[in-house]
């Protein structure tokens, strides 16, 4: 150690390289450049520039020649909710934050300013469009013959809505809590009207606003209320039927770790061959049973064709389903397991008196065991495509109302099926 000192001491202090923070540098760059070729971001920006975005362009007030601002063009828009989904980004603020920070979402931006506000009304008020587009999408991949719809699996997952536990009232609470919301308006109204001119005239503004906001929504409760009272028994259990003054669609549902939470029912419809999705519906029925035959009628709604077999688990079986949707009703073959029967002595397999021709059918072909194999490919196509959805942060709803509750889900479809389209080589035409 001492040579080693003295050796140092003879060659003179050491000099090295040491960061400077503080100076000014001008980068020149282009955007194109920092962004590898392959890389997902380009992708989802070349399946948006294939769309038929003509309906949200229709909806752009600045035209040329005159006044006014101009808008962000809906393909970055897009493009940033899709990659964001991919990402498991569910939050607008969240996103714009990272159109600050990463490199992928400023390439979409393109040096376009975006805000938190412009991101979340993007997100929820275009349902009816992202609904479309899956229709044509899918419909595309029919043509190609990648989808086929020969054997369609579908399952429902339960997902928390925007709302607690606590803001379920009765109707007593409701009525009582509305009548006083409607007298805070009016008097936040009238100190309004009264003092224009006053410093603080925006803040009154935005109370007034929060108050008439509050006043709606115990209102849409009271109008949930009759639905919910209507499926109650008795009088005395619909005296105590709630409803939520946060989120009045929502309602509580046993989730999948066995607790009750206000939550939403999602249901997908997935082609087996592909794992592309193919229907989407979503509702707030904390029950599966009866949720086939609407999927298969929307299947026909959007495709013209009704799927022909369909994979379900127990939780659908509903003989009136089975019948509608079943020969010589329908033309779609059911695959269900069969409830185990109460009595030993009975077989599950056996038609029954009360059974119809097609109910009778199903249960005969379920004790088959290629009705068995092919019952096996439910759990690999529905429930993989639902832990795609989790595992992409589809666990609670930031915004509240079903219908965009509805235009979130289909985001998340829309993102699935590009990934899977780019696995199945399909190709994108304008």
């Amino acid at each position: 150690m001492p040579e080693a000192v003295a050796q140092a001491d003879a060659m003179g202090i050491p000099r090295f390289k040491v960061p400077n923070r503080q100076q000014i540098a001008f980068r020149s760059y282009c955007w194109n450049e920092l962004l590898a070729e392959d890389h997902q971001a380009r992708i989802v920006w070349c399946y948006v520039e294939s769309l038929d975005l003509s309906p949200l362009y229709q909806q752009i007030k600045a035209v040329t020649g005159h006044p006014g601002q101009p808008p962000i063009d809906p393909r970055i828009l897009m493009t940033l909710w899709l990659f964001a989904t991919l990402r498991g980004i569910g939050s607008a603020r969240e996103l714009d934050r990272r159109c600050e920070s990463d490199l992928p979402f400023q390439w979409i931006c393109g040096d376009v300013s975006v805000n938190y506000h412009t991101l979340a009304d993007f997100r929820t008020a275009h349902g009816e469009f992202l609904d479309r587009t899956l229709t044509y999408s899918v419909a595309a991949l029919m043509q190609q013959d990648l989808v086929s719809l020969d054997r369609v699996a579908q399952d429902g997952m339960k997902v928390r809505a925007s709302a607690g536990a606590a803001s379920f009232r009765r109707r007593p609470t409701l009525d009582q809590c509305l009548a006083e919301a409607k007298q805070q308006v009016e008097t936040l109204k009238a100190e309004l009207q009264s003092d224009p001119s006053a410093p603080n005239r925006r803040q009154q503004a935005a109370r007034e606003r929060a108050a008439r906001e509050r006043a709606e929504r115990l209102q849409a409760a009271l109008e949930q209320m009759a639905s919910v009272e209507a499926k109650k028994p008795s009088e005395e259990e619909k005296a105590k039927a709630r409803v939520s003054t946060t989120d009045a669609e929502a309602r509580v549902m046993k989730m999948a770790d066995g607790g009750f939470r206000p939550a939403f029912n999602v249901q997908l419809a997935t082609d087996t061959a592909t794992q592309i999705i193919t229907g989407v519906d979503v509702n707030n029925i904390g029950s599966d049973q009866g949720q086939m035959a609407p999927m298969v009628e929307q299947h026909v709604e959007r495709y013209e064709t009704a799927p022909d077999e369909m994979l379900v688990d127990g939780g659908y079986v509903k003989k009136d389903d089975i019948t509608q949707v079943s020969s010589p009703q329908g033309s779609t073959t059911v695959y269900a397991p069969v409830q185990v029967s109460k009595s030993k002595e009975r077989d599950p397999h056996a038609p029954r008196a009360d059974d119809s021709a097609a109910v009778a059918a199903w249960r005969q072909r379920m004790a088959t065991d290629e009705a068995k194999e092919i019952y096996k490919e439910r759990a690999s196509t529905a429930e993989c495509v639902n832990a795609q959805a989790r595992n992409r942060g589809l666990y609670q709803f930031r915004v509240r109302g079903s219908p965009k509750v509805r235009a979130v889900v289909l985001w998340y479809v829309l993102a699935h099926n590009l990934m899977r389209m780019v696995a199945l080589g399909a190709e994108w035409t304008k």
